[in-house]
C-alpha cells in the first residue's frame, strides 16, 4: 500500500514539474530571431536570418506538405532601396519525421535555424525590415507567434575576395572550400551574435549556487532552525513502525524542503518580465526602500530588540497535518519547518533572491535550488543516521551570539539597497567616504562584540573567548583596516562593486598623481563633438567618450576608429568591479583612449527624453521612454543579451568585430581582445 502511495507521489510529483516546466517555457518566446548582412559583391548582400530555439521546442521547416502544419514564413516589408534575388535559402539542415497526426513526412530544426536571402541594393543604405510567422511547438503543444526584425545593408562597404564565402551564379548561394578552417571560425566570430550564455556565465553561475550552498549552512546555525535538527529526527523516528520507513519519510522531508525553496525561484523566473523587469526589480526606489526597511528590521530584531513571529495559524494549521504521518505528513512537517525558519533565514533567502533577480533566468532556481539542498541535508542525514546526533552541540548562548553576528552583516548588507537608490536616481547623497566609514563602525563593533567587550539583551556571560571566535574578531578588525586607505581615495579594489564610484569621492589624495583621473588634451581631441548627457553621465578614470549611440557612431566612422560599446548600469556592481580591477590598468587606459570610440550605454538611467526621441521596441511593442530603456531595449534586440557589463566592438558599418566579451577579470584576456578588435578593424579598412 505504501509502495502505491509513494509511486502516485513521484508520479504527480513528476506531471507538475513537467507542468511547470512548459509554463516556464511558454512565459518567454521559445524562438529569438536576429537578422545581419553579408556583402558578397559590389552591390549584392546575403542576409542572415537566425533563429535560437529554446531546448525542447522545435521549429518546423519553409517547406512543408500541404495538409500539414503552418510552415516558416518570412515576408520582406516594403522593400525599398533594394531588391530580392532568387529564393529564401535554408543554411540549416533539418530533421525529417512523419507525423502521426498530420500522416505526412514533416521537415523541422531544433536548437538554432539558419535561413539566407540574397539581395541586391540599389541605394547607397537600405533598411531591411523582415517580418516572420511560425508555428513553435513543445511535445503535443504548439503555439503560433510572429516576430519582426531588421538590418542594414550599405553598398560603399569594403569587402576583400578572399573573404567571400558565397558566389550568387544563377542566383544561387554556394559555399566555397577557399578559406581556411581558422579563417572560417573567424568570420564566424566576427560576423555572428553569440548565444546568451558563455562560458564565464556558466562559471558565474556556479559561484552563485556555490554561495548559495554556503548560506544554505550559515541558515542552520541560526536558533530557529538548529533547535528543530533533534526535534524533527525525533518525530521521524518516534512515530514510524520500522527505520526503513523512518528513512523513506525522511527523505521526503529532505526533497519537500528543497521543492518548497526552489519553487521561490521557480516563481521569479516565471514572472520574469524581461530585462525591464530585472532593472525595475533591482533597481526602483520603492523596492529598494522595501528591502531596506526589512533588513534593518531584521537587523533589529536579531538585537534583541523584538521578536519577529511570522502567522501563529499558518505554522499551527500545518503542524496539525505533520502529526498524520505518512509521506503526507512528512511533507507538511517540511512545509512547518519553512515557515518557522523564515523569521531566521527571511534575510538571507532574500539577498538571494534580489542577486538573483540581477540574472533572471535560470539564476533564481539555481540560488534556491542551493540554499536548499545546503539546508535539507543535515535533517536528512540525522534522521538517516540518528546516533550522529550526539556529536552536535547543545543549545545555548552561542547560538544568539550566531544571531547578533548575522544581525551586523544583515545591516551592513542593509545599505546596499540605499546606495542602489543613490546611484539610480542619480541623488548624489552618499559619499563614497561616508559609506566606507558606516562599514569601518559596523564591523569594529562587530569585532569588539565577539571579544565580549559588547553584550546584548539575550546574551549569555562570556567566560573566556574560543578560537574561533577570536579569528572572527581578528578578521573583522582586518576588514576594518582595510577599508581606511578607501577614506583618502584608495581604490579598495576587491571589494569595489559595493562601495559607491570613486568618482563620489569628495576627498582624493592620491587625485593629483593617479594616471587614472587624468584628463589630458588628447583625450579631449579625440571626440568630435560635445557628448550628449555628460552633464550627468561619467566614464571612469578620465576617460571621454559618449553616451548615445548614434552620435558615437558618427564620430567613429569620422575619426575612421572602431566603436568600443559599454553596456553599463548606475546599479552594476560587477560593472565597477570591471572598471576597478581591468579598466585601471594602464595598458587597457592607453588602449582605450588611443583606438577606440567609446560609448557608454546605461541600461538603467532614468531620463525621460523628449517625446520625438522615444521608441517603439520591435522586440516586445512597447514604448521607451528613458535612455535607460531604450538603451536595454537596443542591447536585447541587436545582440539578444540583457546582462551588464557587456562590451561590443563594431566596425564603421555596425557589424560585430570579434565576439562580444562580458565580465572577466583577466587583465591580458581584455588587453588581447581590445588589440584584436583593433587588428580585424584595420584588415576591413584596407
Amino acid at each position: 500500500m505504501r509502495k502505491k502511495v509513494l509511486l502516485k507521489f513521484l508520479s504527480l510529483a513528476t506531471i507538475g514539474l513537467l507542468s511547470v516546466s512548459i509554463a516556464s517555457a511558454q512565459m518567454d518566446d521559445p524562438v529569438r530571431w536576429s537578422a545581419t548582412t553579408k556583402k558578397v559583391e559590389a552591390n549584392k548582400f546575403e542576409v542572415i536570418i537566425n533563429a535560437q530555439i529554446d531546448e525542447g521546442w522545435h521549429l518546423y521547416s519553409t517547406k512543408l506538405p500541404e495538409g500539414g502544419p503552418l510552415p516558416t514564413t518570412f515576408t520582406f516589408d516594403n522593400p525599398q532601396g533594394y531588391r530580392l534575388i532568387g529564393e529564401l535559402k535554408e543554411i540549416t539542415k533539418s530533421k525529417t519525421e512523419h507525423d502521426e497526426v498530420f500522416n505526412l513526412d514533416l521537415a523541422y530544426f531544433e536548437d538554432e535555424a539558419k535561413f539566407s536571402q540574397l539581395i541586391e541594393v540599389t541605394a547607397n543604405e537600405a533598411n531591411i525590415n523582415i517580418n516572420v510567422e511560425f508555428q513553435a511547438c513543445y511535445a503535443d503543444k504548439c503555439i503560433y507567434l510572429e516576430k519582426s526584425m531588421s538590418t542594414v545593408a550599405k553598398a560603399d562597404a569594403k569587402v576583400s575576395k578572399d573573404e567571400q564565402e558565397v558566389t550568387t551564379d544563377n542566383s544561387e548561394l554556394v559555399e566555397t572550400d577557399k578559406l581556411s578552417p581558422d579563417k572560417i571560425k573567424e568570420k564566424k566570430a566576427s560576423e555572428e551574435v553569440p548565444a546568451e550564455e558563455s562560458p564565464k556565465e556558466e562559471e558565474s553561475m556556479w559561484w552563485f549556487f556555490l554561495v548559495s550552498f554556503a548560506a544554505g549552512l550559515a541558515g542552520l546555525l541560526t536558533p530557529c532552525v538548529f533547535p528543530m535538527i533533534p526535534m524533527t529526527v525525533s518525530f521521524f523516528m518516534g512515530k514510524q513502525q520500522n527505520r526503513a520507513n523512518a528513512i523513506l519519510n525522511a527523505f521526503v522531508f529532505g526533497v519537500s524542503i528543497v521543492a518548497i525553496y526552489t519553487s521561490l525561484g521557480l516563481l521569479v523566473s516565471l514572472f520574469n518580465l524581461g530585462s525591464d523587469f530585472a532593472n525595475t526589480l533591482t533597481s526602483h526606489w520603492i523596492t529598494n526602500t522595501i528591502f531596506f526597511l526589512l533588513f534593518i528590521a531584521f537587523a533589529a530584531s536579531f538585537f534583541g530588540l523584538f521578536e519577529i513571529v511570522l502567522p501563529g495559524n499558518l505554522a499551527n494549521k500545518t503542524d496539525s497535518k505533520a502529526d498524520r504521518g505518512g509521506l503526507i505528513g512528512s511533507f507538511f512537517l517540511a512545509l512547518t519547518t519553512v515557515i518557522v525558519s523564515l523569521s531566521c533565514v527571511g534575510p538571507i533567502v532574500g539577498a538571494l533572491l534580489v542577486e538573483a533577480a540581477s540574472g533572471l533566468g535560470a539564476k533564481p532556481i539555481i540560488g534556491m535550488f542551493g540554499f536548499s539542498l545546503a539546508f535539507s541535508i543535515p535533517f536528512t542525514l540525522f534522521a538517516i543516521f540518528p546516533s550522529w546526533l550526539n556529536s552536535l552541540p547543545r543549545s545555548g548562548g552561542w547560538m544568539n551570539s550566531v544571531k547578533v553576528f548575522l544581525g551586523f552583516i544583515v545591516l551592513a548588507f542593509s545599505l546596499k539597497f540605499i546606495l542602489t537608490i543613490d546611484q539610480g536616481y542619480q541623488l548624489d547623497l552618499v559619499s563614497r567616504e561616508g559609506y566606507i566609514a558606516i562599514w569601518m563602525s559596523i564591523f569594529t563593533l562587530l569585532g569588539l562584540y565577539l571579544l565580549g567587550k559588547i553584550k546584548f539583551k539575550f546574551d549569555s556571560d562570556l567566560q573566556h573567548v574560543g578560537v574561533f571566535r577570536l579569528f572572527l574578531a581578528i578578521a573583522s578588525f582586518a576588514f576594518v583596516f582595510y577599508l581606511l586607505p578607501g577614506l583618502f581615495g584608495a581604490p579598495l579594489k576587491t571589494i569595489s562593486g559595493l562601495l559607491p564610484p570613486e568618482s563620489s569621492q569628495s576627498f582624493n589624495m592620491a587625485s593629483n598623481a593617479n594616471v587614472n583621473v587624468v584628463v589630458n588634451a588628447d583625450d579631449r581631441n579625440s571626440l568630435c563633438d560635445e557628448p550628449k548627457y555628460a552633464d550627468f553621465l561619467h566614464l571612469p578614470h578620465g576617460l571621454q567618450g559618449y553616451f548615445d549611440y548614434e552620435q558615437a557612431l558618427n564620430c567613429a566612422r569620422e575619426k575612421k576608429k572602431p566603436l568600443f560599446i559599454d553596456f553599463v548600469g548606475h546599479t552594476c556592481a560587477n560593472c565597477k568591479v570591471m572598471e576597478s580591477q581591468v579598466w585601471s590598468d594602464p595598458r587597457v587606459l592607453e588602449r582605450l583612449r588611443r583606438d577606440y570610440i567609446i560609448v557608454a550605454l546605461y541600461v538603467d538611467d532614468r531620463t525621460e527624453l523628449p517625446e520625438s526621441e522615444w521608441i517603439t521596441s520591435e522586440r516586445d511593442g512597447k514604448v521607451k521612454k528613458t535612455i535607460g530603456k531604450i538603451n536595454a531595449d537596443f542591447q536585447a534586440t541587436r545582440f539578444n543579451v540583457n546582462g551588464q557589463p557587456y562590451y561590443v566592438l563594431l566596425d564603421n558599418d555596425e557589424k560585430p568585430l570579434i565576439e562580444p566579451k562580458g565580465y572577466d577579470l583577466d587583465v591580458e584576456a581584455f588587453i588581447e581582445f581590445l588589440d584584436k578588435g583593433v587588428e580585424e578593424f584595420n584588415k576591413r579598412m584596407n
